[in-house]
């Protein structure tokens, strides 16, 4: 079974979660565009979303699914987004995508993240994927220094700009066993707009989609 196949179950057992008559929060990634497929294809009849990237604002749209500015609604009841990797107690890495920021904002504003993953995501430790770190562009090179010595080898993702106008450092090499210190840390270098470890604010239900079917947890 691919990888997409896992993706697809997942993403298809999310849309129980999904009430008519609300606003969501969407996140960003392949898996994420099969949630949005499906949203679509299952006509439930949503207000409309918000976007945390502008990807998935255009996909959505397509589908003729509003989308909202999170400062006009306040809070989200659910939101559903992707993962790079996931561990045990769903703590997260994400921004792959470079959408890390947006899609951190959008899930603090949520009561319920749904991540939705196929089961190559999942990991007893993580940093086998690399930590992404958006950053100033002024401030690539210092911040790039203070993470060599926190134990990672930052690289410079050329060529990608995020929707907010900035870089991401990949910081290979980390054995992530204190998601929460790190996250911690990586935030107060200055010239840090966020990084992907998503620990702080884990997810609240993962959905495992594989080929023996679909595994919700907790």
């Amino acid at each position: 079974m691919s990888n997409d196949a896992g993706k697809q179950r997942a993403a298809l057992a999310a849309l129980k979660y999904i009430e008519e008559d609300t606003i969501i929060g969407v996140g960003t990634g392949s898996t994420v565009n099969f949630f949005i497929d499906a949203l679509a294809a299952q006509k439930l009849r949503i207000r409309g979303a918000v976007s945390s990237s502008n990807a998935s604002t255009e996909r959505l749209r397509g589908h003729g699914i509003e989308i909202f500015e999170l400062n006009a609604v306040g809070d989200i009841d659910v939101y559903v987004d992707g993962a790079d990797e996931c561990d045990p107690h769903l703590r997260l890495i994400k921004g792959g995508g470079a959408a890390l920021t947006r899609e951190k904002i959008v899930a603090a504003a949520s009561q319920l993240f749904i991540c939705i993953v196929d089961e190559s995501k999942q990991v007893s430790v993580l940093g086998r994927f690399p930590l992404p770190v958006e950053v100033i562009p002024m401030a690539r090179s210092y911040v790039a220094r203070q993470l060599i010595k926190l134990g990672g080898q930052p690289v410079w993702r050329e060529g990608v700009i995020t929707d907010n106008g900035n870089l991401i450092l990949d910081v290979h090499g980390l054995s992530i066993v204190d998601p929460l210190r790190l996250e911690s840390q990586i935030n107060q270098i200055v010239g840090v707009v966020t990084v992907g470890l998503f620990a702080h604010r884990p997810a609240d239900v993962l959905i495992v989609g594989s080929a023996a079917g679909v595994k919700i947890l907790p």
